[in-house]
């Protein structure tokens, strides 16, 4: 990776994730900024009952006197009338604000999260096979799933409340000062303390929380192996071991979150005991100034009301605070995956599929999965245009490697790889894969009917090609004997199928692609004899005319390719037809001789 580039990405890395945030939701400014007014006026409208409280205290005590009279309405029915209207205007108003701070928020809310996590997955899509090897499917699912709902609902709820409480101590702030400045130190003098306390609290139960997502990404990660791989435990009857160690997982994710539970739990009871001290010197020595006279009975009951306004809301910055750490541990999680370097790049050269002859060659390739001794070692191999070739060779030698490599699922070290003579690093991935049709020993179908799956990758396919392309793969058969015919719903990775019916609609589907190159990777391996002939039947037939790329074990299936290439150590040792193999006496020969059951 260029140096820049790495130089940048360490740069985003180092910003504090709420600035990474702010700055992906640099598209929503706008509606931003509309939340913040309305959490803003509503908050302002909440507090004004107090205001009318003490206004209409200052009415019944001082009546004629009052304040409203010194604005010309002497008549107390009149100056209640009013606080009375006023009164319906606020809470129409601050009810009005409420709707809509709450429903653009949680509208922002689905949006970032709708879009962050499109971003990620898009991201995750693009990134090399190696990437995924490493890595649990669980994991990732954490991230796409619980950690973008955990930002999600920071933002449905957190951020208003970070803005009230700031409103509430600007405005209750201010008016202490100008209504009782000899006593508005006394309800400001928690202040500090708090926000020293809730900033320590932040330092100290951040690293609490970036430990929480990383165990409930493990958690997640043995939830998700133990589904897929159901049978295996219970035919190995294994539900004792791995409940055990889902145990052991969620005990760890539940001790996390105890530490985490532990630290933000005091938060609230030593924010109440200062609470405490300002509410309670506002109490008394405002009650000694109104009794003294300096302070009307008016204003007096606006100070205390307005305290309890101002210091109480402050004990929900823990709950706040709690929501905010576990938020922005989580947005780290995201954006350390969408910072993680794309390896394998597009091209800039369009390759219509039509356009494509299928002649393939490789030289002098070099490749090693990472920290490995290299699985493929200067390999030079031509494949003519139209003809089939065969590649053999025992277990590991890099047969099904080569295919990796054709497809750009991995990069190689060295050497060069072309299609029709463009060096396929050039050709944009798109029409590079679109070209290939893969039919590999590991069938995946989605959870779906036979119809979808038998159209993935070709949408615009007719009901009429899609037949026909399952006629061509002797599956059309089997589909109309099913319940539902090609509407039958096949389940998660087809196992509702047998292993040969999932084989013959993972070739339906390469037919209906209909790719001018097609690649069988062990395509016969794991079905009976019978589904065998019928796949070999429908092969000789969609292999016509098409580069074709056969890696067998079972010599069988491939003696009558154009070439057969034998393969031993990341190395080309033989090659030729069936019979100059067998002839040559050499590995192929005895390859042969154990699967003919002929003596050595």
């Amino acid at each position: 990776m260029p140096r820049r580039f790495q130089a940048k990405r360490e740069s985003r890395r180092s910003l504090h994730p709420l600035k990474r945030l702010i700055d992906y939701g640099h598209n929503y400014r706008q509606q931003i900024w509309q939340a913040i007014a309305c959490s803003i006026l509503n908050k302002i409208f909440d507090l004004a009952p107090p205001a009318l409280i003490g206004a209409a205290v200052d009415v019944v005590v001082k009546q004629q006197d009052s304040l409203i009279a010194r604005l010309g309405v002497k008549d107390v029915f009149r100056q209640l009338l009013i606080l009375s209207f006023l009164s319906l205007i606020i809470w129409g108003l601050e009810s009005i604000f409420e709707y809509a701070y709450a429903r653009i928020w949680r509208n922002l809310a689905q949006n970032i999260q709708h879009n962050l996590r499109l971003d990620a997955y898009s991201h995750l899509q693009e990134l090399e096979l190696a990437y995924f090897e490493e890595r649990s499917t669980g994991g990732l699912m954490s991230i796409l799933s619980d950690d973008i709902n955990q930002l999600e609902r920071f933002l449905d709820i957190g951020a208003n409340e970070v803005i009230q409480v700031s409103t509430t101590v600007v405005v209750i702030g201010g008016a202490f000062f100008i209504l009782a400045p000899s006593v508005a130190w006394m309800a400001m003098l928690p202040m500090p303390f708090i926000l020293w306390g809730s900033i320590a609290f932040q330092k100290r139960l951040a690293p609490y929380y970036a430990e929480v997502r990383e165990k409930v990404g493990l958690l997640n990660g043995r939830l998700s192996n133990n589904l897929s791989g159901i049978t295996t435990i219970k035919s190995f009857t294994t539900e004792a071991y791995e409940q055990e160690r889902i145990a052991i997982d969620s005990e760890g994710y539940r001790q996390s979150n105890r530490r985490a539970i532990a630290l933000s739990a005091a938060f609230v009871p030593l924010i109440r005991i200062i609470i405490l001290f300002g509410f309670t010197a506002t109490l008394f020595y405002g009650g000694l100034d109104a009794v003294a006279g300096r302070m009307s009975v008016g204003t007096y009951s606006v100070l205390v009301f307005l305290t309890q306004r101002l210091l109480w809301p402050l004990t929900r910055l823990g709950e706040t605070l709690d929501q905010y750490q576990r938020a922005m541990a989580s947005t780290n999680r995201v954006f350390n995956l969408l910072d993680t370097p794309i390896d394998i790049h597009s091209g800039h050269i369009s390759l219509p599929v039509k356009a494509v002859k299928g002649e393939v060659e490789l030289r002098d390739v070099t490749f090693a999965y990472k920290g490995r001794v290299p699985v493929i070692q200067n390999l030079s191999l031509h494949i003519p245009a139209g003809k089939t070739i065969a590649i053999v060779g025992s277990t590991g030698s890099g047969k099904s490697t080569l295919v990796k490599l054709l497809l750009r699922l991995y990069e190689i070290e060295q050497g060069t790889i072309t299609l029709d003579g463009i060096d396929i690093r050039d050709l944009k991935l798109k029409d590079l894969r679109y070209c290939i049709g893969l039919v590999s020993q590991d069938v995946f179908l989605f959870h779906g009917t036979v119809k979808e799956n038998i159209a993935y990758g070709s949408p615009d396919a007719t009901l009429a090609e899609l037949m026909a392309a399952a006629q061509v793969a002797e599956a059309h058969d089997f589909i109309m004997d099913l319940p539902q015919g090609y509407d039958t719903i096949v389940g998660e990775r087809g196992q509702k199928l047998s292993g040969g019916q999932r084989q013959r609609i993972a070739i339906a589907r390469a037919v209906l692609k209909n790719p001018p190159i097609l690649i069988l990777d062990e395509a016969t391996s794991a079905v009976d004899n019978e589904t065998e002939a019928a796949i070999q039947r429908s092969l000789e037939r969609i292999t016509i005319d098409r580069t074709t790329i056969a890696i067998a074990h079972r010599l069988s299936t491939i003696r009558n390719a154009d070439c057969i290439y034998v393969m031993e150590q990341g190395k080309l040792v033989e090659w030729g037809q069936h019979e100059e193999l067998v002839a040559r006496q050499g590995i192929y020969a005895s390859l042969w001789r154990v699967q003919s059951g002929l003596k050595l």
